[in-house]
């Protein structure tokens, strides 16, 4: 291999380039949209340059700029977290969204829009939404942990079972609250279903994006325990890993950034299937380097994937769970076909 290339599997150099395409990714979405707005003038928006138009500035700062922050929050946290995932339970397909944690906060959030005025929730204000995303993803979590165990052994193809009728509940609950729900809760409700990250500003992401951002900057510090639990819990047992305390500590830490990551902007499939594949391909199976470098892809994959989707079709935007569902499902199947040509079940 060229030594260069070489070089890019290593921890730093691998992190730093992807450091870079993150950068890359926010300021080709802070520059893209409808309206093309130049270099210079983002830079200027963002207080680094001369003086702009207030109309641009607005649209930098109000509209694009909150945009970028949630596709490299959401991104990290939904890619980390499947990593993590996957490590957990030693499965190459588990993810958030396969395993129903996506959904079961997606429910709750949907419970909360359409029942909150009714059951005299509105005093919860714009914690109500987080809240109900947390308390929705953590139920689902022991849920499926809960089922998936064999003999005191969690069973991948337990756990994937499981999570198919965890979708399928939760959608069927979705569809039961769309179809009683009034006029606005309607629309606020069809954002859940669909994803996107132009839904809140501000104030919703001051609210719930530093517990999201906490959970990403802890999911890489377990990165040694993961390696070790590859080798099996028994053998992870010798090597000193408290491993029920791993478990448990990893998914309190997965529903805090994917219950946040929903709470912000609905469901956003396969990111957290994608890309610790892309890396392990890349640069192999090491979480201490797989964790960090996922959430970097991660952030930079979801900015580019919501810049794409509202500016291919401008003025119309695309939902952008759509269009990661439509990358991520062939993915998906591809993968399958790998694993089942070198002789690997799941």
């Amino acid at each position: 291999m060229n030594p260069l290339l070489a070089s890019l599997r290593r921890p730093l150099p691998l992190c730093l380039l992807l450091g870079l395409l993150a950068l890359a990714a926010a300021a080709s979405g802070l520059a893209a949209g409808p309206a093309a707005i130049s270099g210079g003038e983002v830079l200027g928006a963002l207080g680094l340059g001369p003086g702009v138009d207030s109309t641009v500035s607005s649209t930098i700062l109000q509209l694009r700029l909150p945009r970028v922050a949630l596709g490299l929050i959401v991104g990290a946290a939904l890619a980390v977290s499947g990593a993590a995932m996957q490590g957990v339970f030693r499965n190459p397909l588990a993810d958030p969204g396969l395993v129903g944690v996506s959904s079961g906060a997606a429910l709750a959030a949907v419970a909360a829009i359409v029942l909150g005025p009714a059951l005299g929730l509105a005093f919860a204000g714009r914690w109500l939404l987080p809240l109900a995303s947390f308390g929705g993803a953590a139920v689902t979590t022991l849920l499926v942990s809960r089922l998936s165990r064999v003999d005191g052994a969690t069973q991948p193809a337990q756990m994937l079972l499981v999570g198919l009728a965890v979708n399928a509940i939760s959608g069927a609950g979705i569809g039961l609250m769309a179809h009683v729900a009034s006029g606005p809760a309607l629309r606020a409700l069809t954002f859940w279903m669909y994803g996107s990250l132009g839904r809140v500003g501000w104030p919703e992401i001051a609210a719930t994006a530093p517990v999201v951002a906490l959970a990403v900057l802890l999911i890489p510090t377990q990165g040694r325990e993961l390696n070790a639990l590859l080798l099996g819990e028994a053998e992870a047992a010798h090597l000193g890993v408290d491993v029920e305390r791993l478990k448990r500590w990893l998914v309190l830490l997965v529903l805090l950034a994917v219950g946040g990551a929903v709470a912000l902007t609905g469901i956003i499939a396969f990111v957290g299937l994608i890309v610790p594949q892309l890396i392990r391909l890349w640069a192999g199976p090491d979480h201490r380097l797989l964790l960090p470098a996922s959430a970097l892809l991660g952030g930079a994959l979801l900015t580019v994937a919501d810049t794409v989707a509202r500016t291919v079709a401008a003025p119309i935007e695309l939902p952008i769970g759509v269009l990661t569902a439509l990358i991520g499902g062939p993915f998906f199947i591809a993968l399958l076909l790998r694993l089942r040509g070198r002789g690997e079940t799941w």
